[in-house]
This record gives structure tokens, sequence and C-alpha cells, in this order.
């Protein structure tokens, strides 16, 4: 029987990466599983790998609430939502943005990185109060640190961790809120459109990620699935049931290393 066998989970931004490594993972371990995707080309593959699938974009409130209502049709209830989708900003300088691209640009990471967290949050919370489950959000080393990006992704993620404390003691006792920070991850995160990196993705470029590496205490960028066990232990009830308000490193030693 696996660590998650019978429970109900959201997961956004699930089409690649880390998304889609937790999804594989939670589906490994028993869950049942809606994959929030924002490309209808990904809505066929990760169908054919047994999820129940939902289009849409995750700054609206709209999409969490399909999602949730998604898992009640299918399964009856939720006990997990995991907010996972984000944007990066490809360390995008401050003084090298018009002022109509930082508007933009911080509209779209904050968008993602933090609406999209609590609308999630906000849409799931009756159904996680009565399994008493959990809200579980993609940080990073950028939550604790400047220098894992620009000023706009730094504090988004800055922002995104005082949403999980904040969340941590407005849900307790019945709903634990958690994070996992990943830290340097060989994923195709793509940026904003208003600084046109929609198309971009961090590990296209091999020189970045070798300068990424460099920093590294243990020598190498992270492959997605590294971080996936974080999420099942924090979504366990038997396992995690006294975690709330934490932000789990999973960076490599980076943080320490700087």
């Amino acid at each position: 029987m696996g660590r998650l066998e019978g429970y109900r989970a959201v997961v956004t931004g699930a089409a690649a990466g880390i998304g889609r490594a937790i999804v594989r993972r939670y589906l490994a371990e028993g869950a049942n599983v809606v994959a929030v995707v924002r490309k209808s080309s990904d809505v066929e593959a990760l169908e054919g790998e047994g999820c129940a699938v939902v289009l849409g974009d995750v700054s609206h409130y709209e999409t969490a609430e399909k999602a949730v209502a998604t898992a009640v049709e299918r399964w009856g209830g939720l006990d997990v939502y995991v907010a996972n989708a984000g944007l990066w900003d490809f360390h995008k300088r401050t003084e090298k943005q018009s002022p109509e691209e930082l508007s933009g640009a911080f509209e779209e990471l904050f968008g993602v990185n933090v609406k999209a967290a609590l609308f999630g949050a906000r849409a799931s919370i009756e159904e996680l109060r009565r399994s008493r489950g959990s809200v579980i959000a993609t940080g990073s080393n950028a939550c604790f640190m400047a220098g894992g990006g620009g000023a706009l992704y730094t504090a988004s993620k800055f922002a995104l961790r005082g949403l999980v404390m904040q969340l941590a003691k407005e849900f307790a006792p019945e709903v634990r809120v958690n994070g996992v920070a990943p830290g340097a991850t060989d994923t195709g995160i793509s940026g904003p459109e208003a600084l046109g990196q929609r198309e971009r993705e961090m590990n296209g470029d091999p020189a970045r990620m070798d300068a990424m590496a460099a920093h590294m205490l243990l020598g190498r960028v992270s492959g997605p699935e590294e971080h996936a066990a974080l999420y099942v232990l924090l979504a366990s009830k038997s396992e995690s049931s006294y975690v709330t308000g934490a932000m789990l490193l999973s960076d490599g030693g980076l943080t320490i290393s700087i």
C-alpha cells in the first residue's frame, strides 16, 4: 500500500518539471490526482497517466475552484492542494526593465507565484477542513535569500513564504499549510510574457545550469523527482501530522553555501 493510498490531490503546474514529478510520485503512492495545466497540448499526456485534468490559468480563481470541484465530483473530497505552478524571471535586473515591463511582470509573477497559491487555499479550505488535509506550496531558496532570481522573483517568493506562515495560523488546527523550497533544478520553468520570457526555459541554457551547479554544496543541479518525496511527506496525515507553517529546504545546501 502506498503512503498516500486513497488520498485526493490537486497539483498545479503539473505539465512538466517539479509538478510532473509530484504527480507521478503521488500516483505511485496511491493518490487520485487532479492535474492543473495551462496548455491544451498537455491534457492528453496527463490523462494517459491516470489523472483528471483541469485546463486553466492559475492566476484566476475559477481555475482553483474548478480543480477542487473536480476532485469532489470524482472522489468525494480533497486531502491536499499543491500550489506548485511558478514563473521565474531569469535574473532580470530592475534597471533593465521599463516601468511598463516592471508593472506587467509584477502582475504575472505575483499572479502565479503568490495569488494562485492564495486562490488555491481559499478554494480548497472547506474540503480540507472536512478531511483534515493540507496545503503545500512550492517555494524556492529565494524564499530565504537574494540571488535566486531578479527582484520580482525574489519578492514573490518571500511573499509566498509569508503566505504559508499566515495561512498556517488562520487554518489551524484542522488544516496544515507548508511549503517545499527547491534550489537549482533541471526544469523548463519559464518567465513572464511582459519580459518576453514566456518561451524561455531555465534548463534551455547549458552554461546557466553549469553556473548554478557551481554554487551547490552537492556539486550538481537537482532533478525534479528529487524533491517529490517531501511533498509526499507533507501530504501524509500520519508522517507529518505536527508540521505546519514550515518551508522545507531542498536546495543541495545552496542557502548555507553563499
